[in-house]
């Protein structure tokens, strides 16, 4: 009898990887935009969220954005003036270090730096940012978790009980000092209490004209 397809077993290392194909489209397409918008901008971003970059992606289709892939942004701008694909834009690439990205746009500086000045969103902390402020809770009733919550939020340390089908707070409990380095249980009862402390941010800090 034949087997079935879906008990096929595919293994991950025969997955095809993006390789050189992918690499050298990737720098045609960032000297396209070299030649199509007239200004260039290096942005760095604090507190990275995927989904709020795809917000500002939404926000900024009539330009372009590239994130990531730092080094082969380097090859198609040019790390130095012998090799650089237009004057100065081996500057750019010298910048080209840790979480930041390209926006190619034909909107002004003005415009561009208005725009990201006012930009701020904030999301749940994670585990190992810094707490940016001090939360605590004071004891008795809990009523925005529901009773179903309680062993978790046990689990996670807090002096909790049910009373009445409420959940209960025992004592006084602080989740964190402005300053802590937040360990995994901290930054999981901010996001059920849902206190947001990170500001995602873009700060634009070089233009290419």
């Amino acid at each position: 009898m034949p087997k079935s397809k879906r008990d096929r077993k595919v293994s991950l290392t025969r997955t095809p990887r993006k390789g050189l194909e992918a690499k050298q489209a990737l720098i045609a397409e960032l000297r396209q935009c070299v030649d199509t918008y007239r200004h260039l901008f290096l942005f760095s971003v604090a507190n990275m969220r995927n989904n709020k970059l795809k917000s500002v992606r939404s926000a900024w289709k009539h330009s372009r954005i590239f994130f990531g892939k730092n080094k082969v942004m380097m090859v198609a701008l040019g790390r130095e003036p012998a090799s650089e694909y237009k004057e100065n834009l081996h500057k750019v690439s010298k910048h080209l270090r840790g979480e930041v990205g390209l926006l190619f746009t034909n909107r002004t500086k003005e415009e561009v730096n208005e725009w990201f000045s006012q930009f701020k969103e904030v999301d749940f902390a994670r585990a190992g940012n810094k707490a940016t402020y001090t939360v605590s809770l004071d004891t008795g009733p809990l009523e925005q978790f529901p009773h179903s919550m309680e062993p978790q939020l046990r689990q996670l340390g807090l002096p909790t009980a049910l009373k009445k089908g409420v959940v209960t707070l025992l004592s006084d409990y602080e989740v964190c000092k402005e300053g802590d380095v937040l360990t995994p249980e901290q930054a999981r009862v901010l996001e059920f209490s849902d206190k947001r402390e990170q500001r995602f941010l873009i700060r634009i800090e070089t233009l290419w004209l």
